[in-house]
């Protein structure tokens, strides 16, 4: 909404305004794009006008989508739905990827499953091994050794710290 609105306020035409894309009737000039720059910096918004930025958040933007709101597990390697999707070679996205953040695609994508099962673990709607199958994991063994890679902690240990917290607020 604010995109569109800034557009507009500016008198520029738009044909479409997704998350992270703006297609634009017209040309910018500069004047225009920095005016426009300055809008969305003072509304908390970025302009990315480098299509290696405008890459890098798509794939972060799918990554977070897959690991947090997605139940469905994948038809094919993970590889090839970001290539289909991005309509690049994951060679490419994977190099650029980890030249930009410093980081590589799949530990991205790792950190965020983690992140999920934490989130899953704090709600204790489900065990282990209901959220191993609900985040895709081969098992729960192999969701265990991840976590303890990233956290430090035992998805075990991880609850009974939350628990422990919990009943320590309680006794207050």
């Amino acid at each position: 909404m604010v995109v569109k609105e800034e557009l507009t306020k500016m008198g520029l035409h738009y044909v479409s305004v997704e998350l992270g894309e703006v297609d634009v009737m017209e040309d910018f000039s500069a004047e225009q794009h920095d005016q426009f720059k300055a809008a969305l910096l003072k509304s908390g918004l970025e302009l990315m006008d480098d299509k290696k930025s405008v890459l890098i958040q798509k794939i972060k933007g799918i990554i977070i989508e897959l690991a947090h709101y997605s139940d469905e597990p994948l038809a094919v390697k993970f590889s090839d739905f970001l290539s289909q999707k991005l309509n690049h070679d994951y060679t490419y996205l994977a190099n650029l990827f980890s030249e930009v953040t410093g980081t590589t695609i799949e530990k991205f994508f790792i950190a965020h499953k983690i992140e999920r099962v934490k989130e899953l673990l704090v709600y204790n709607e489900l065990n282990l091994t209901e959220i191993a199958y609900q985040m895709h994991y081969s098992s729960v063994a192999h969701l265990s050794t991840q976590f303890k890679k990233v956290t430090g902690l035992t998805p075990s240990h991880f609850k009974q710290l939350r628990d422990k917290r919990r009943s320590m607020l309680e006794d207050v």
